[in-house]
């Protein structure tokens, strides 16, 4: 029997309803069977805790006296340059900026020790941060420099904005060279070291919802520690990719557009990440709720990770190029295992995403729920689909004159 999600709505709220997590509904539907299990369950809950590069706060610094117009100018919190082009005193931090004087990789592999993603972990830790912008001045705006601590408290509203976070299935990545390569994907000893992948696999969220049935905008999730909501589609969203019979992709698909109140979250769960010889990032942690409305909901949300599989890449040619080429596909369940075999040799994997850390997201979710703190919201929309034919689409090569 079909449930909707204001029945489920209703459970929470007179304190009734079922929760569990999209680990424990593997177990619910091989015991109980599918059918008695989505009657019984009303929600699962999944979550990830990884790094997610397209991802930023924005926040607007209040006027100084005389007032400054940023716009135009340029600001920097604790030296890392933040966009001040919205408006005179506005700004958007994003998680991969980096100090202008950062010797980069220069002095190969670089270092990366503070950028972005630091500044907002420092920022909704409730720490100063140090303000410096300069200006052109106008006679409305006349005053052209400004140095001041900012500080989360002193800030009417503070907001994670990330345009693509939660991507669904990534790929796995390893290096053929004869040299360490550095990448957003960790370092990749040369001659198959080592395999990198990022994801948590059964507990992710787009891999319990492959077909974006129950999430879309307006979605309502944990988000940092606080709570936020779905507003869009991801960039880089590709629901066409190849797909296994289960409706999981074998590739990077579907995305998440996301967006908090800062003030509600915590610095477990944003956490600024360097990534040697390549930069830094945001470390991000989400949950998202997936009402069991019918049986093929709950099939999806019982997926284990020896169904999920994905590609194994070449980090060292194949991506850089933009080569559509694999070293063949494995499964998370081998990949969980600490080792899986690439053109016959035994390689020792490694998960950038914390699976640990996706659990305690998934049970803080749950138990906010069970509490009636937290209610399902309803998408006012869908996210595109495999049927819309909506697919990235990369930048064509076009001769250079």
């Amino acid at each position: 029997m079909a449930k909707t999600i204001k029945e489920i709505n209703e459970k929470i709220k007179k304190g009734n309803v079922v929760v569990v997590t999209a680990e424990e509904i593997i177990d619910i539907v091989g015991k109980r069977g599918l059918k008695k299990a989505a009657q019984d369950v009303d929600v699962v809950t999944t979550a990830t805790f990884g790094p997610m590069c397209s991802s930023g706060v924005y926040f607007n610094i209040g006027h100084s006296k005389p007032k400054i117009k940023l716009g135009g100018g340029r600001a920097y919190l604790n030296e890392v340059p933040v966009y001040a082009g919205f408006a005179a005193v506005d700004v958007y931090v994003g998680s991969t900026a980096i100090p202008d004087d950062d010797p980069r990789n220069k002095i190969f592999p670089g270092e990366f020790k503070y950028g972005g993603g630091h500044v907002i972990e420092d920022l909704v830790a409730g720490r100063d941060l140090q303000l410096v912008a300069t200006a052109y001045g106008t006679d409305c705006y006349p005053r052209k420099k400004l140095e001041t601590l900012i500080n989360i408290k002193d800030l009417n509203e503070a907001v994670l904005f990330n345009p693509r976070n939660v991507y669904q299935n990534y790929n796995v990545a390893v290096n053929l060279s004869d040299k360490n390569i550095y990448t957003y994907m960790g370092t990749l000893k040369p001659k198959l070291g080592n395999a990198n992948y990022c994801s948590a696999g059964q507990l992710s969220p787009l891999l319990n919802d492959p077909h974006y049935k129950t999430i879309g905008i307006g979605t309502r999730i944990f988000l940092g520690g606080g709570i936020g909501y779905v507003v869009w589609q991801g960039t880089q969203h590709n629901p066409t990719v190849k797909r296994k019979d289960n409706g999981i992709p074998q590739a990077p698909a579907g995305t998440l557009a996301v967006l908090g109140d800062l003030k509600q979250m915590s610095a477990e769960w944003l956490r600024g990440t360097t990534m040697q010889g390549y930069g830094v990032t945001l470390t991000v942690g989400i949950g998202i709720p997936i009402p069991i409305l019918n049986e093929e909901i709950c099939q999806y949300t019982a997926v284990k990770d020896e169904e999920i599989w994905t590609q194994i890449v070449d980090y060292s040619e194949a991506y850089p190029q933009g080569k559509k080429e694999t070293l063949g596909e494995v499964n998370y369940a081998n990949l969980n295992s600490g080792e899986i075999t690439v053109q016959g040799k035994k390689v020792p994997t490694g998960n950038l995403s914390s699976y640990s850390k996706a659990v305690e997201i998934a049970d803080t979710l749950k138990e906010w729920i069970k509490k009636g703190d937290f209610l399902i919201a309803e998408p006012v929309a869908y996210l595109p689909g495999a049927e819309t034919g909506y697919a990235f689409k990369p930048l064509n090569e076009r001769p250079i004159k």
